[in-house]
């Protein structure tokens, strides 16, 4: 227990360093005070709100003021609509300090110890709600942190009756649902006007709003149906996981149990009565394993699966959790359940018949959890947070593959035979596991540096560490490297050698990579190309020019990247805008960074000279990531969702909020592709179309279907 504990210190330690190299430490949000000027008004009066921030020595936070057009971020306040007051005015920063940026060479203001803000407010009615949140930006002398959603609320009473806005004095008031863009009007807290046609809005955030409507999302269609459901790959989850359970087998800890366990049950002098106990022993592995992935899946649920598989906690966890699990295989320590619970259901097992024949499995799962609990909780992690089914399909399988061999040999006794015997081979498959666990380990951290832009492990750094793995456990296949458990290796045998030739085949094949090559039999596993500093293809690309219908510079492309040299947009309002310009159909690719599927794609699917061909030529392509958690909204364009009835400040917010209110999914890669009244020209489609996974084929076809559909709805005079 001491030598887990100081394992698992160290694991700490060097996690969490990685994330100081990045950036150091994000202390807690500030605390702040809401007051009013006046707690006792009349309706109709104007009172202040004033909000107060105390700043810890070192840190001076941002003010609302700033001329910057790229620069720190200001201070925003966000109020939530309510009928009990309307905003006169903004927010006004109350002693600032205006000074010259040098880094952004603007002039911005800021508050060094106290921050004070205040706000004039008209009283309509009787009890006043004000609430809201805060986003804004403070800095030390070693870094810059965001705030965000800082929460206010504040009540009081009022006396007289009820008062309404006056219209000029509210408008140039920001509030939370109705962003000035284009030129759509502004609409106010007291608008009780919710029957308005937004048919000739122009922007996403104008339509997804929900806050003064409570209308449903404008979910989209196609030929009147609508849209699919997700699409997940039940089969080879199944797969995989069966194979997790024969590689279980293969370890110190189960392997030498299956005569030991087959012999239990031919003491019975019954044959029929022997036979029927070893049934109902496998059955009860497979049920026991499987209600694990039930509890699993009642744990993290299907609505969890993007925060799970995005946020930089449980993404940290995974990480930990995978490394001390190599560190097991390679006999550090053995994680082990409490003895008496294995004495317990030991006991249970002795009494025999179809009661002992189900606690006789249980004692096997207990006993062999050293060996088979790191196999369990990687599968267990790798498929929490999607689907609901996703655990509890991975985990019957499991249990399934576990269960077979020693129901079989119990069936057929004389099968034992030909078991090879037990030896230093079995350790041997255990420290292999422990340099994939270690290897997979790094995929959670990818994916949060991805979606966090840390960019501490990019594709180069990634391939780094899977050569340097794999490298060394390709010199362990070969007897040169020695663990704590492992025996003497007199000579090499012939399987050995072979996995040994493989692994260092495999490590020959991810050098090229370093130098940009694709790498495509992993791709989904490795951070994507865009990442990578160096990159031959990419620079001869960049030397021709990027390829693609664009009207405008994109926003965000210096932080998002499209594959394969296409250029496009990152926003779904620019890239409508744009099909309508050059009356061409837009593609939407909902993605993420940590969407596996959506890498194979693009590196099975999109890379075919024909897909590219026409992505480049016919379509004004739109990649929204739905994970992405550092890019922010421009407070102008801040709403509250439809769908989620959330605040919506970022821009993965947003791309998550249209997927789920206009497409009825939250499941990626999912692409759609609109027309120039943004209604759909074919039914969306995943990684499988007509029951072809990654089919290059189909795709194009739903490619060239849609380019054909939208010549049919705008006919050229």
């Amino acid at each position: 227990m001491k030598n887990l504990k100081f394992i698992t210190l160290i694991l700490l330690s060097v996690c969490f360093s990685f994330k100081v190299v990045a950036q150091p430490t994000e202390p807690p949000p500030p605390s702040m005070k809401m007051s009013f000027s006046n707690n006792t008004p009349k309706t109709g009066d104007v009172i202040e709100v004033i909000f107060e921030i105390d700043l810890p020595e070192g840190f001076h936070l941002y003010s609302t003021y700033n001329k910057c057009d790229v620069g720190p971020l200001p201070s925003v306040f966000i109020f939530k609509p309510n009928p009990s007051y309307c905003l006169v005015g903004e927010v006004a920063s109350i002693g600032d300090h205006h000074i010259k940026d040098e880094t952004f060479g603007c002039e911005v203001g800021e508050f060094t110890k106290k921050a004070k803000f205040k706000q004039k407010v008209k009283v309509l009615t009787s009890a006043v709600t004000i609430s809201g949140y805060y986003d804004g930006q403070w800095c030390s002398a070693a870094a810059c942190f965001p705030i965000s959603e800082l929460p206010f609320s504040g009540k009081l009473k009022a006396s007289g009756p009820d008062k309404v806005c006056d219209e000029k004095q509210v408008e140039q008031t920001l509030v939370i649902d109705t962003p000035v863009v284009n030129d759509l009007p502004l609409v106010t807290p007291n608008d009780t006007n919710t029957n308005k046609d937004t048919s000739e809005c122009k922007t996403c955030s104008y339509k997804l709003n929900g806050a003064n409507d409570n209308a449903p999302c404008e979910r989209k269609t196609f030929n009147g149906k609508s849209i699919l459901a997700e699409d997940t790959d039940f089969l080879s989850l199944f797969i995989l996981a069966f194979l997790s359970g024969l590689v279980g087998l293969l370890t110190p800890c189960v392997f030498p149990m299956i005569p030991m366990t087959v012999s239990f049950f031919m003491k019975d002098d019954k044959k029929s009565k022997a036979k029927l106990n070893a049934i109902v022993f496998g059955l009860s592995i497979i049920f026991i394993y499987t209600v694990l992935g039930t509890l699993t899946a009642f744990a993290f649920g299907e609505d969890a699966g993007n925060v799970i598989s995005t946020h930089w906690l449980p993404n940290i966890l995974f990480f930990l959790i995978f490394v001390i699990f190599a560190f097991s295989f390679f006999g550090a320590f053995e994680i082990v359940l409490p003895s008496s619970l294995v004495n317990k259901a030991d006991r249970e097992a002795d009494k025999g018949g179809l009661y002992g024949a189900f606690f006789m499995a249980l004692t096997l799962a207990i006993v062999s959890f050293s060996c088979t609990g790191p196999i369990v909780g990687s599968v267990l992690v790798g498929v929490s947070g999607g689907n609901f089914l996703g655990p509890v399909i991975a985990m019957f399988g499991f249990g399934l593959a576990f269960a077979l061999p020693f129901t079989l040999f119990a069936l057929f006794p004389s099968m034992l035979k030909t078991l090879p015997k037990s030896g230093g081979w079995l350790n041997a498959v255990k420290v292999c596991l422990g340099f994939l666990e270690l290897a997979f380990a790094l995929k959670f951290l990818s994916v949060i540096d991805q979606t966090y832009h840390w960019h501490i492990l990019d594709r180069e750094v990634y391939l780094v560490l899977w050569i340097s793995i794999f490298a060394l456990m390709g010199v362990y296949l070969l007897g040169k490297l020695k663990f704590s458990h492992d025996s003497d290796l007199k000579f090499l045998k012939v399987p050995r050698l072979l996995f040994a030739i493989a692994t260092f085949s495999f490590v020959m094949y991810l050098i090229p990579g370093l130098w940009g090559a694709p790498l495509k039999f992993l791709s989904g596993y490795l951070p994507p190309m865009s990442t990578q500093d160096f990159d031959i293809n990419r620079s001869i690309r960049e030397a021709n020019g990027l390829s693609g219908n664009l009207c405008s510079k994109p926003s965000y492309a210096n932080e998002l990247h499209i594959p394969h040299g296409l250029s496009g947009y990152f926003d779904y309002d620019e890239a409508v805008a744009c099909g309508k310009e050059l009356n061409k159909p837009v593609f939407l690719d909902f993605t993420g960074h940590g969407c596996v599927n959506c890498r194979k794609m693009e590196e099975k699917v999109w890379s075919d000279p024909r897909v590219l061909k026409v992505l480049r030529d016919e379509y004004v392509i739109a990649s929204l990531y739905v994970d992405d958690k550092k890019i922010k909204l421009d407070p102008s364009q801040y709403f509250v969702g439809r769908h989620s009835k959330k605040n919506i400040t970022t821009l993965g917010k947003k791309n998550t909020e249209i997927e789920a209110c206009y497409f009825g999914a939250n499941s990626q890669p999912l692409y759609c592709l609109l027309d120039r009244k943004e209604n759909l020209l074919q039914a969306p489609v995943g990684t499988e179309i007509n029951n072809k996974q990654f089919d290059a084929d189909e795709f194009l076809k739903f490619l060239e279907d849609g380019v054909k559909e939208y010549k049919n709805r705008n006919p050229k005079p």
